[in-house]
This record gives C-alpha cells, structure tokens and sequence, in this order.
C-alpha cells in the first residue's frame, strides 16, 4: 500500500505526458485523481495504525543493493503519518488550484506529480540511502516548477534555491556516511542505526556527523542564517509550488532532525541542545521582525515561515535536553513541533494559495497596493483572515494547539530562551493583522472595482485546509493520540542510549 503511494504518482507523471489530446481542464482533472490517490491510501493507513504501538507499521522491505546494505525498506510511525497524511492532501490541492500553465500545463502537472512521488518516499524511507535519494529528488521537482513557471526572476531564484539546498544535501550525504561508516555490520537501516546507536560515546566524531546534520537539515528548513534562499523562492514562484515548498518540502528538514539527528544521535543533540534552541529563538524573533517589514504579500508570508520553523526547531531541542528538562515536558515539546508541522503546512500552504489567487487578479504583491478587497470578495476575505488568526496562534484554531505545547516544553527545559521566544507571537500577531487590513479594509482602489471572488475550483481547494485548521483546533485529540505514541517511544529510546 505504501509503495503504491510512492510510485502511482510517478507513474502519473509519465501518463501526464502522454496525454496530448485533452484541453486543460481535462488534463487538470486527470492529475487531480491520480495526486489524491495518496490520500486515499494514507486514510487507509490511518484507520489501521495502532496509537498502542511505538514503533514503525505497515513496513515493506526487498532488498535493492544488498552489498552495500542497501534495502528497500518503507513503513510508518506516529511522526510520519501526520505528515504523509499531510503531503498527499496538499499536492491534489495545489494541483487543482488555478494558475497560468504557460502554454506546458503537461509538463507542470507531470513535474507535480514527480514532487509527490518523492515528497512521500522523504516521509516514509526506513532506509537512509533511500531517504536522501528521495530527499536529492525533491529538488529537482521544485526546481522546475520555479523556474519554469514563476514570474518575475524565476529562474534566478529557482537557481539559488537549487545550489543553496544542493550544498546542505552534500553535508547530509557527508553524515549519512558518518553514521554507515560506524555501523558494524555496515547497513543504511535506519531501524537498526536507532538501535545500535553506532557514534555513542564518540564525542569527536558524534559531533562532527550532528554538525553535518545540523547544516544541511538547517538549510532545508530553514533557520537562521541559512534562509536567504527562501523569501526569492517563494516570491516568484508560482502560488500552488509555494504552497508545496512550504507546506512540503520546509518538513523535509524538520522531521529528519527528529528521525535522524534526535534518534540517532541523542547523546550529542543533548549536548548542544542549548545551541540550537538558541539558533531557533533567533529564528522566531528574526523571522517575526522581518516580515513586519515586509510589505510584499509572498516575502511577508514566507519570512513568517521562518518565525513559525524556529518554533519547531525550539521543541525539538527541548525535546532533546535530556539533561535539562522532564520527561512529560519533553514529550510535550516533541508533540508540538509535530502539531506545528502540521498545522503550519495546512496554514502557510493556505496562504500561499490565495496569494496565487491575489497575483491572478492583480498581477502584484504589494500590500499597499491594494485594500478594502473584502467589498468584492468576502469569502477571499474571510478564509485569509481565519488562515491569518490560526498563524499567529489564536485558541482554537490548530497554530494554538501546536505552539502551547511547544513553549510549555520549552519552558521547562530553556525557561529564558521560551520567554524570549514569545516575543515572536506577539510580533506575529501584529505582521498578520497588519497584513489583513491593507488587504481588504480601507478605500477600495478604483482599478479594483471589478475584482472577483474565489471561484468555485479555489474555494473547494482551500475549504479542506480551513477546515481542517479548525478541526484540530477546537478537537485535536485523534492528531494527539497518533504524534504522542511516536514521541513517547522516540524520547525513551534516545533517553536509554544517552543514559548506557
């Protein structure tokens, strides 16, 4: 089942370009379909995934390259099935959303598909030589899809972003091979790396190899100050691809520092626990500040995503300073930058959405620009502002849930650097209300007069999103129940190894 998740979409891609006889709406249909198999799939798996077990379900393995340990190997745990779950909702989404297909809507389906295809193979790999040839792979498909058909400098942003993340991918490789080199007998099986924990007790070449994945997992992420790819990737992108950048491709970085950086080097992630929950709160009042000044739509968006990764970042190292903090609270901390992954890839991906859908009609981002659009489009209006409020993290609203988890982790094991952090959430706020006001409050622009409303392809795009949202706002206990099994029995095997 979960091979087929992986491979129906690639095999999409190739059927996308072989469709040469249908008109667009037809051929975004097609690729509709063959995107939302995934996620029926992943509903599946959901139904059947047991909160009881700790460790990976519904695993497949065959071996691939078996003398240099090498083996085909995908299955699922409470961290990776949010996000999964997460990935194949927001590609049929992006796919069926309206944008300019530049005369090659083939093409842009096809490399839509290619990007899902790889995007869940990152989320499900048990084997670390699969994980970075799908991690590799995502750059590709992101490439394209900026410089082909973004706007304004497309192809040099997509050429930054591209080299940018290629170097953070070569240190990837570089502590993949730390980490293989150290295993006795040799195997990329994740599984068994967790287990033996192959660097303990090797200070030297423990923190070398975590320096490695610290800087490559960083960049992808990003966290400050390896994010300047990030605003021009996104700004000329196309709306759809933004929302799969962030919604995606920025959790690529995130849940390979708990998959692989946490559970494999926990003794010298709990060493510089400190350091990178510093690294994070930079990335929180950094990310928050900069966007304020923004007055771009997409560059504002996009720093907030900086703001909103730093949160992450900082549950993680919380989770991770085994010496400093409890372990309800870590376990708190880890679930929340879980819920965060999550709800910020429903909530930016939103965002990044509609502005797809303001660059449509206005062909600009510039926030003073507009104003009082709420007269011509409510419903515009009114999804923006409820994605707006779950960002800055309202009570009931899913950005609520994620971050009280997050910062009440983070208080018990980096009291000062929480405190700080919060300062991030005001100046959040602030960004967001700002940001909705010059867009539709105010004097309606003469030239704006015949700005239409979300069409019915937009509003059934983004309503799943919304809704979801605020699902797992006001009732969060079936996304809780399924992260906490995995958290509890990531935290008590990174624990045991530390203490050994």
């Amino acid at each position: 089942m979960l091979t087929a998740a992986i491979f129906v979409p690639l095999a999409g891609a190739l059927v996308m370009l072989s469709l040469r006889s249908l008109d667009e709406r037809r051929l975004r249909a097609v690729a509709t379909v063959i995107a939302s198999v995934p996620l029926v799939l992943a509903v599946v798996a959901w139904l059947r995934f047991d909160t009881a077990i700790g460790g990976f379900q519904l695993v497949e393995s065959a071996p691939w390259i078996p003398s240099l340990g090498v083996t085909y190997k995908i299955g699922l745990d409470g961290l990776s099935l949010p996000l999964v779950a997460l990935t194949a909702l927001l590609f049929p989404v992006s796919i069926a959303y309206p944008t300019d297909g530049k005369g090659r809507l083939r093409e842009y389906l096809a490399w839509f598909l290619f990007l899902e295809s790889v995007s869940l193979g990152v989320f499900l790999a048990l084997d670390l030589f699969l994980f970075y040839v799908f991690f590799d792979l995502s750059l590709v498909g992101m490439y394209f899809l900026i410089g082909q058909w973004g706007h304004g400098e497309a192809r040099r942003s997509a050429l930054k972003f591209f080299i940018y993340t290629l170097s953070g991918t070569l240190l990837v490789l570089l502590g993949i091979f730390g980490l293989y080199l150290a295993m006795s007998p040799r195997t990329f099986d994740m599984v068994e790396i967790i287990r033996q924990q192959p660097l303990a007790g090797n200070a030297l070449a423990g923190g070398l190899v975590f320096l490695a994945f610290v800087i490559g997992f960083g960049i992808k992420t990003p966290i400050v100050p390896f994010h300047t790819w990030l605003p021009p990737a996104h700004v000329d992108a196309p709306g759809p691809a933004s929302a799969i950048l962030a919604g995606v491709l920025l959790k690529m970085g995130t849940y390979a520092f708990i998959r692989i950086v946490l559970s494999m080097l926990p003794e010298a992630f709990d060493r510089y626990a400190l350091w990178v929950g510093i690294v994070a709160v930079v990335s929180i009042v950094y990310g928050a500040f900069v966007a304020l000044g923004q007055t771009n739509l997409k560059r504002r968006i996009a720093y907030t995503s900086v703001n909103h990764m730093g949160y992450v970042i900082l549950g993680i190292a919380a989770a991770a300073a085994i010496g400093q903090g409890g372990e309800a609270a870590r376990r708190l901390a880890l679930t929340g930058a879980t819920v965060e992954m999550v709800a910020h890839g429903l909530i930016t991906g939103g965002l990044f959405l509609l502005s797809g859908s303001v660059w449509n009609r206005g062909k600009e981002y510039d926030l003073d620009s507009y104003g009082g659009l709420a007269e011509r489009a409510p419903t515009m209006a009114g999804i923006t502002i409820l994605l707006a409020f779950a960002s800055l993290g309202l009570p009931g609203l899913a950005g609520f849930v994620a971050e009280f988890q997050i910062f009440v982790g983070a208080f018990d094991a980096f009291p000062w650097l929480a405190g700080i952090g919060l300062l991030g959430i005001l100046v959040t706020a602030a960004l967001f209300l700002q940001m909705v006001q010059k867009l539709f409050f105010g004097a309606l622009p003469d030239r704006w007069g015949t700005w239409k409303d979300l069409s019915p392809v937009e509003l059934a795009s983004l309503v799943p999103l919304a809704a979801l949202v605020v699902v797992i706002g006001v009732a969060p206990a079936w996304l809780l129940d399924v992260i906490g099994s995995a958290s509890k029995y990531i935290l008590a095997a990174a624990e045991a190894a530390v203490r050994r």
